[in-house]
């Protein structure tokens, strides 16, 4: 498959975007799972550490629905620090000292990979929704490019939460020879239906927004700031638990002393939110949120193994670490339970840890030291069965 490296200076964007681009699908399209074509594409990746002579101490991290490629840097938007480097770095569990570790953007996403934001080369104005629909599938379809681009085979481990999670459980099913190990975090091999209902509220509240102009507010200037706010509002409630929630506000009242009988964010919990939303919109593009979340919502791997997920996982030979936390009710741990249930039932090598949390779905972003030593201590057992140098 051809490939193109892009230089940051050859990247149109309203903010430069560090890091590396490649063109993909140059001489064939991808070929989606809606049956459409999509090439040639732009993916945006970043990369940490060494890649060994052996081309094989490569970690693949796959991104959530809100995260990007940007993992322990600086964020080139937000200027906030990486969304995972409580994870990842020298000396960390995911040691750039020792691995190699690649983040690329999804395709369909906002941060520099082909999306709807992007130009359509038969129009020569943005996708919008001209753009066609994503999968998961394809997400990690582009993903095997990029590992062909960067001439690694094997990855010594595939590893994300949530959709990242979805990814790592598509990978390890489509592509178990390209898998040593694989790390499924918080997450579950198809979208429930609470799940899918909470993505159709986020959605609807952006194609309400007047701005959003059915999709096509790019090229008309305009951005339907307050739907994807609200959107985010609604999703970052499920990201936490009541717990966490109670404690960090309570009823705490913002600024004030006392109610004010009106509409203005009283509470602390309703000035955090607010906040979230717009935090959110200047980072993110409203449709990607629309393609992304519909491509979740679209993830079954029972559906597509006639309600039998086992088979998705027949003869692999790919080392498991599945976590689930206690206290997240989005993807809670029974949700993980048929993941683990579904690789016994083909005898396959997994290991399962729930991590007592009161964090809800985030804590896997957060401060959890159980969880981060589970995980160095199954990564370090796969590295001595990978062959890798002891740390």
């Amino acid at each position: 498959m051809k490939a193109r490296e892009l230089s940051p200076k050859t990247v149109h964007s309203a903010v430069p975007l560090p890091g590396h681009r490649v063109v993909l699908g140059l001489d064939e399209a991808l070929r989606l799972d809606s049956g459409a074509r999509l090439g040639p594409f732009t993916v945006a990746y970043q990369t940490y550490g060494t890649l060994d002579a052996r081309r094989s101490n490569a970690i693949l991290i796959c991104h959530a629905l809100t995260g990007d490629q940007f993992v322990i840097e600086e964020h080139p938007i937000t200027g906030k620090s990486g969304w995972w480097e409580i994870m990842v770095g020298p000396g960390k569990v995911l040691d750039t000292d020792r691995f190699f570790i690649i983040c690329a953007n999804v395709i369909g996403g906002c941060m520099g990979t082909t999306g709807p934001k992007e130009t359509n080369p038969a129009t020569l104005k943005p996708y919008g929704l001209e753009f066609p629909v994503i999968t998961v599938g394809d997400m990690v379809r582009a993903q095997t490019l990029l590992l062909d681009h960067l001439g690694i085979e094997q990855l010594f481990c595939v590893i994300g939460g949530s959709m990242g999670g979805m990814q790592v459980l598509e990978w390890a099913s489509k592509y178990p020879e390209r898998v040593f190990a694989a790390i499924p975090i918080a997450t579950a091999a198809r979208h429930s239906a609470q799940n899918i209902a909470f993505h159709e509220v986020g959605r609807q509240a952006i194609m309400a927004d007047p701005d959003w102009c059915g999709g096509d507010y790019l090229s008309q200037g305009r951005n339907p700031r307050r739907g994807l706010a609200v959107a985010r509002m609604a999703a970052h409630i499920t990201y936490l638990s009541e717990p966490a929630l109670h404690r960090k506000f309570g009823r705490n009242l913002q600024a004030r002393d006392a109610v004010t009988y009106g509409f203005d964010a009283d509470f602390q919990v309703e000035s955090y939110l607010r906040h979230q939303g717009i935090m959110f919109v200047d980072r993110f593009d409203a449709n990607s949120y629309l393609y992304i979340t519909r491509a979740m919502d679209y993830f079954d791997m029972f559906a597509e193994h006639g309600g039998v997920l086992a088979d998705a996982f027949k003869g692999t030979k790919v080392r498991f670490c599945i976590f689930s936390f206690t206290s997240d009710w989005l993807f809670p741990t029974s949700e993980s339970r048929a993941i683990v249930h579904a690789l016994n039932a083909v005898a396959a090598n997994v290991s399962f840890v729930e991590i007592k949390s009161d964090k809800g779905h985030d804590a896997f972003l957060l401060d959890e030291p159980e969880f981060f030593k589970v995980l160095a201590g199954f990564i370090n057992g796969a590295a001595e069965h990978r062959g890798l140098p002891r740390r």
